[in-house]
């Protein structure tokens, strides 16, 4: 990593609040709109510079403050105004909050980009950034096609709310981070607004917040099929609404990186590049792991550049799609960089690309995993720590019905989106398959290379659920998420075919797996032909300074990251995930930040509604000189039954030691799909 500290342009930082139009104000004197808060580094310059915007509700005070530091003062060095604004009702901007990625919040990011063009240090052309959720709505505005608005780079995003998000996969609900992630946001959005920067009102507009909560798990659980609800916000249903130019990046153990492939295929080809890198939920500068890392703020300026300042700097002459092809490997839970070569294709589908079907043999064969299946799936978000990625999957594999095919005289190199047609019969109306696909070495370990899920209630459209005809075959068909990877000669293919995946894939209600026909089965492999591609190359990571965050040292033992428990006479098998989201750091302004949360998920390998899931969040928010002490604790809950699921959560807020806020909710919720 190289750290920048001289750039073309000095630069100057400062906070301000952006109004909206309309609405009612929180803040006296601010002439009876909305203000969303803003941190903006500029150039200094008299001309005009274009905008880059990046829009989050996570808090750019502190959460993404030291990330924030890592390119915003770059992108300013070097000509750009950088925004950083938090959505309506987060962090210190006024307002209530509202659903992820809600018409109001969509709204409020088109009415910034018309501010930003407005304004006199402005050359009116606007770009937008983000990673996860700053990349699904940098896509979603996008769709609404802002006239200021001529480019965005989207990292880690999905055009798919429903079947490429946190809330479901393959039609299944995700028990992993539909809950995780539901928990997380309730202890997010409970966060109050900080004095330093608002003033004696904190309390005020905090508590108004808290008012307006209600758990994101209720709405999510609540539409199980793909419906209105989740079409809002998903530009895959209408690719040909986004005017601006697109560089869509993702990284191969990142769970949206199929957005990228879609998008490529969908866009005019003159307005869109893919980026596919080794990498996991990260900006791929930041040198975590897996990589190898690339010069990503230099490659995004390349972007800007062209699309922004109307400069030839050849990033519309890259191929298509650039693409990491990783080579095979050990079985591992980290790595610090994967053996691998970057290919380039002119158009996707790719002619370097074509489909070869691997016909399974054999006759019936019964599916039946026990419900722990999964617990070496490793973390759905992949965030660089020790613990995210999957262990040898030999334990997986030998609950699941294998196919092996042998890697002869070439390696086998893919690159895509692997498919499965299986032929099932089951004896019950609900149940969901799951196809994982396995490097396997010749010491018999075994690497998951990708993976896919569906379920079967879903088999003929996503927008709807179907009982199955009980004793009746039928076909049925799912993608993969998409990979680039090199088997080996020597090694083997394995497909692996399991009946449960638990806790990425909640178990439906009286699941009793499924007979398999293998020989009216196959998998489809996307094969590439072998390239040499040596024109593409990046530069070294670089960044500008860090902010100065400093983690005090502390004497308690560091719970582990994923801890397996099994209590063998009850037959229950019990995980326990820290999600390390950055644990006690003190800023240079003195504010002291703690989180700590744990995630537990359990099962009985025997019973498929033994399923639960749990939640507990601790954040402190401490400003020693200012005697200023808040603290959030939520607790949520997930159960279910054979019609209902049932959720519990529970937040407590206080001031100083002293209670503010409490509240509980308790829903059943009814089980249509899921």
């Amino acid at each position: 990593m190289h750290i920048r500290t001289e750039f073309p342009y000095e630069t100057t930082r400062e906070d301000i609040w952006i109004p909206l139009p309309g609405g009612t104000s929180q803040a006296e004197g601010s002439g009876g709109g909305t203000r969303l808060y803003a941190r903006i580094w500029r150039p200094v310059t008299d001309e005009p510079v274009p905008a880059l915007l990046e829009y989050l509700p996570y808090r750019l005070s502190d959460w993404t403050a030291p990330r924030d530091a890592q390119r915003h003062p770059w992108y300013a060095g070097h000509g750009y105004a950088s925004v950083r604004v938090d959505v309506r009702g987060h962090g210190n901007s006024e307002g209530l909050p509202g659903d992820e990625y809600d018409a109001t919040e969509l709204a409020d990011g088109v009415a910034v980009i018309h501010w930003l063009a407005q304004q006199e240090w402005c050359s009116g052309r606007v770009g937008m950034f983000g990673i996860s959720w700053g990349g699904f709505n940098s896509l979603q505005i996008a769709a609404l096609a802002p006239e200021p608005l001529k480019a965005i780079v989207t990292v880690c995003s999905a055009d798919d709310r429903y079947d490429n998000d946190v809330h479901y996969m393959g039609g299944s609900v995700l028990a992993v981070d539909m809950h995780a992630w539901a928990a997380t946001m309730l202890a997010f959005v409970c966060r109050p607004p900080d004095p330093a920067q608002v003033g004696a009102g904190w309390k005020d507009m905090w508590l108004e917040r808290l008012e307006a909560v209600d758990p994101f798990i209720h709405t999510w659980l609540a539409h199980q099929t793909r419906d209105d609800y989740w079409k809002h916000g998903s530009v895959c249903e209408d690719y040909s609404a986004i005017k601006a130019n697109v560089l869509a990046v993702g990284g191969w153990h990142d769970p949206y990186r199929d957005t990228v492939l879609r998008l490529v295929e969908h866009l005019d080809p003159a307005k869109v590049r893919g980026l596919i890198g080794p990498w996991s939920h990260q900006y791929p500068d930041r040198g975590l792991p897996p990589g190898p890392g690339i010069g990503f703020l230099q490659e995004t300026l390349r972007w800007w550049d062209q699309h922004l300042k109307e400069k030839d700097t050849g990033v519309m002459s890259e191929p298509l799609l650039r693409s990491w092809i990783s080579e095979s490997h050990r079985p591992a839970t980290v790595y610090e960089t994967l053996p691998g070569r970057w290919v380039g294709d002119t158009s996707w589908p790719s002619e370097n690309v074509a489909p070869v079907a691997y016909a399974l043999k054999g006759g019936p064969q019964i599916v039946d995993s026990p419900q722990q299946t999964g617990v070496d799936a490793g973390r759905f978000f992949p965030f660089g720590n020790d613990a995210d990625l999957p262990p040898d999957q030999r334990d997986e594999d030998a609950k699941s019905v294998c196919f092996e095919f042998p890697v002869e005289d070439a390696p086998i190199e893919i690159l895509g989106r692997p498919r499965v047609r299986l032929r099932i019969w089951m004896d019950v109306p609900r149940g969901q398959a799951v196809a994982r696909l396995c490097d396997v070495a010749p010491d018999g370990s075994s690497t998951l290379v990708t993976r896919g899920a569906l379920n079967l209630a879903t088999r003929h459209g996503r927008d709807r659920a179907e009982d199955w005809p009980v004793g009746a075959a039928e076909d049925v068909t799912f993608e993969l998420n998409g990979i680039g990877h090199t088997f080996p000669p020597g090694h083997r293919i394995r497909l692996a075919v399991s009946s449960s995946y638990w806790p990425w894939i909640w178990p439906q209600a009286g699941s009793a797996g499924f007979t398999l026909d293998a020989g009216g089965s196959l998998v489809e492999l996307p094969v590439r032909r072998h390239t040499e591609d040596p024109a593409i190359h990046f530069e070294e990571p670089e960044q500008s300074e860090p902010l100065g965050v400093v983690h005090p040292a502390t004497l308690d033992e560091q719970r582990p990251e994923r801890l397996v428990i099994r209590d063998v006479a009850k037959g229950e098998w019990r995980m326990e995930v820290d999600p390390r989201y950055g644990g006690t750091r003190v800023y240079p302004d003195g504010l002291e930040f703690t989180e700590d949360a744990v995630e537990t998920y359990a099962i009985q390998e025997n019973d498929p509604l033994s399923a639960r899931t749990r939640s507990d969040w601790t954040v402190r928010l401490h400003r020693p000189e200012m005697a200023w002490d808040a603290l959030i604790e939520t607790h949520s809950e997930i159960t279910a039954d054979a019609t209902h699921f049932l959720t519990s959560n529970e937040v407590v807020c206080k001031d100083g030691g002293e209670v503010v806020f409490h509240r509980t909710w308790e829903k059943r919720i009814p089980r249509t799909a899921g």
